[in-house]
C-alpha cells in the first residue's frame, strides 16, 4: 500500500510540474512573440521608426489633420480604434499596419491617399496603440476586425468605394479577409510585404537568426490555441486570396530580408489571374517600397485603381 501511494503522489506531482511547465514556458514565449507591447513587437516598432527617419519619412503630417477619433467593438468584444479624416469624396481608404505598428506609422500612406481626395480611416489594430486586446493575431483576427471596419464605413456612407490597404502583417490581414462576403462595397485590396503563411514566417524568422526552437514553438502554437485561440498553422493567406472576387495589388521589395519576396510570388499566383496585378521594387527593404520607389509606387497605385476600380 505504501508503494502504491508513493508512486501516486509521484504521478500528481509529475502531472501538477507538467501542467506548471506548461503554463509558465507557454506565458513567457507568448509574451516574447505574440503578446501587446512583447518583445518582437517593441523591436519591430523601433526598426520601423528607424527606417522611416532614414528616408526622411514626413512623421508630423497626421497630427496637423486632427482626424476624429472613432471607436467600434471587434467579434470577441474588444475596443478597437480608428482614426478618420473625411474628403468630398464617395472613396475610403481602410489603413492597416505591421506588426509593432499603429495608425501613426501609415501617415504617409494615409498623406498619399487624402490628397487623391480620398477619406482615410487609419486603424490601430488590435493588442496596437489604442486598441485592446493581448494577443497579436498575425493577421487570423485581425481580418474579422477588417470586415467589423469595413460594416462601419458602410454605415457612416451607403455609397462608400472602400480600398483596403495593409502593409505587412496588415497586408496578411487584407488578403486574409480578402475571401470573405462580409466586404461591401470594396472594390479593390492593396497588400504590401505581406507574408503568405505566419507558421512559414515563423520558421523565416528563426532561421535568419540561426534559432532551433522546434518543441518550444509547438509548445507556443499550442499555447496560443488553447488558450486565445489562435491556431497559428492555419494562418495561410494563400488559401484565402483565390476566393476573392474583387482585384489585388500586391507590392513588395525585392531586397526583403525579414518577409523574403517570394511570400509576394505566392499569393499573386494564389490569386484569380483576372483580377491581380503587382509592384516589385528591386532595392526595397521590408516595407520600403513606398520610400525607396516614390512617384513610382504611387503611380502604380493610382493606375491599378483607374484600370480596375475606374477610381484615381
Amino acid at each position: 500500500m505504501k508503494i502504491v501511494a508513493i508512486i501516486s503522489l509521484v504521478i500528481i506531482l509529475l502531472i501538477i510540474f507538467g501542467f506548471l511547465y506548461y503554463l509558465l514556458v507557454g506565458a513567457l514565449l507568448f509574451k516574447i512573440g505574440f503578446s501587446r507591447r512583447s518583445f518582437v513587437e517593441k523591436g519591430l516598432k523601433k526598426n520601423i521608426e528607424k527606417k522611416l527617419k532614414e528616408y526622411n519619412v514626413d512623421l508630423c503630417w497626421w497630427e496637423k489633420q486632427k482626424p476624429k477619433r472613432f471607436k467600434i467593438q471587434s467579434f470577441d468584444g474588444y475596443n478597437l480604434v480608428g482614426y478618420f479624416l473625411a474628403a468630398n469624396s464617395n472613396k475610403t481608404v481602410l489603413l492597416c499596419h505591421g506588426f509593432g505598428g499603429s495608425h501613426w506609422h501609415m501617415q504617409q500612406y494615409a498623406k498619399f491617399f487624402f490628397e487623391k481626395n480620398f477619406s482615410v480611416l487609419a486603424i490601430d489594430g488590435r493588442a496596437h496603440g489604442e486598441s485592446e486586446g493581448s494577443c497579436v493575431g498575425f493577421g487570423s483576427f485581425e481580418s474579422k476586425d477588417i470586415e467589423s471596419w469595413v460594416q462601419f464605413l458602410n454605415e457612416r456612407s451607403p455609397e462608400n468605394n472602400i480600398v483596403l490597404f495593409g502593409l505587412s502583417m496588415g497586408g496578411t490581414s487584407v488578403c486574409l479577409a480578402s475571401g470573405s462576403k462580409n466586404l461591401k462595397n470594396v472594390v479593390a485590396i492593396i497588400s504590401d510585404s505581406a507574408f503568405s503563411s505566419a507558421s512559414a514566417q515563423i520558421d523565416s524568422i528563426l532561421k535568419k537568426y540561426k534559432l532551433s526552437f522546434k518543441l518550444l514553438k509547438k509548445h507556443l502554437y499550442s499555447f496560443a490555441r488553447r488558450l486565445y485561440g489562435l491556431d497559428i498553422e492555419k494562418i495561410d493567406a494563400a488559401k484565402s486570396v483565390p476566393s476573392t472576387k474583387v482585384p489585388i495589388l500586391f507590392i513588395h521589395g525585392m531586397a526583403d530580408e525579414f518577409v523574403p519576396y517570394k511570400n509576394l510570388e505566392i499569393l499573386f499566383e494564389s490569386a484569380p489571374s483576372s483580377l491581380r496585378d503587382k509592384f516589385s521594387v528591386p532595392e526595397a527593404d521590408h516595407i520600403m517600397a513606398y520610400p525607396v520607389s516614390g512617384v513610382l509606387y504611387e503611380k502604380k497605385i493610382c493606375d491599378f485603381l483607374k484600370s480596375r476600380t475606374k477610381l484615381d
